[in-house]
């Protein structure tokens, strides 16, 4: 079954090479349609968690903007699997840094980074994107899939040049391993945790939410100075990425403080322009 899934899959990818992106938008207005008004894939959790965030919008609001975040939605979809088959020069004409100076001199000080980031825009290209408009080695964390042809093709294809993948099952021991350059960690951290006990509380988007302290953790065991990206759409399949410093030196923190910071720039962000946050996933499901 898992070759028969593998070989379906790869012949999907194989129509997304030959295909320029405006036939793939318009394949991807098809996929909101059937998303959206046949299957209505996870209508109740999208409504609910953008009403509870957002509770001085009215109805009308919260109905737009779930629409909009179906678009965008179709689009990531449409835009993971073309990744597959793009160049990294391809994809970094869509996907442009914009200043990383100060990352560029962290480098040079022999200063490896923690780079968060969340479920935001299009997060999906940043393994790609980054060899070649870094200093750093890019190291990114993900989830092995279950279906070992379909991963393997993943760790194939999913990064390029310089990048690395590593599974979050590895984290500690990826910490340490010796890079030979200093290294960008990147973790897409905004998810739920698995349980009660691993969670750090903090209020965000109206609501109290269980937050994974992993990357706080990480930054001050090592003492890694901790940036925040944030990849911003300029237009369908076109963004930029801008990163912050979010802290400076872990070790001079308080416990918690680095975990509440990242997510009040993430919901700040949020905010600015709500559909392009992955509303589909049961963020809230856990409660104090």
């Amino acid at each position: 079954m898992d070759k028969l899934t593998y070989f379906i899959f790869r012949v999907f990818i194989l129509i997304f090479r030959i295909l320029p992106f405006g036939v793939l938008f318009f394949f991807s207005d098809l996929v909101f349609y059937l998303v959206y008004y046949v299957a209505g894939y996870r209508k109740k959790v999208v409504y609910n968690n953008i009403r509870k965030s957002f509770p001085e919008k009215d109805e009308a609001w919260a109905a737009q903007t779930a629409k909009r975040f179906y678009h965008h939605f179709s689009d990531m979809l449409v835009e993971s699997l073309k990744a597959f088959t793009m160049k990294e020069s391809d994809i970094v004409s869509r996907y442009r840094f914009n200043d990383v100076t100060f990352l560029d001199d962290l480098y040079r000080q022999g200063k490896s980074v923690l780079c968060v980031a969340g479920h935001y825009g299009n997060w999906e290209w940043g393994g790609i994107a980054t060899g070649s408009q870094l200093l750093h080695k890019p190291v990114g964390f993900y989830k092995p899939l279950s279906n070992k042809y379909v991963d393997g093709y993943v760790q194939r294809t999913r990064v390029q040049g310089r990048a690395s993948l590593a599974s979050i099952a590895s984290t500690a021991e990826t910490f340490l391993t010796d890079w030979g350059e200093p290294v960008i960690f990147y973790m897409v951290a905004d998810q739920s945790p698995s349980s009660r006990r691993l969670a750090h509380w903090v209020d965000f988007l109206n609501q109290k939410t269980a937050v994974l302290h992993g990357p706080e953790k990480y930054a001050r065991l090592h003492n890694l100075p901790v940036v925040f990206a944030h990849a911003t759409q300029v237009k369908r399949g076109v963004y930029t990425v801008d990163f912050r410093m979010l802290e400076p030196d872990p070790s001079k923190t308080a416990p918690g403080e680095i975990t509440a910071r990242y997510m009040q720039i993430l919901e700040s962000v949020i905010k600015a322009n709500p559909p392009y946050y992955l509303w589909s996933h049961r963020r809230w499901k856990l409660t104090p």
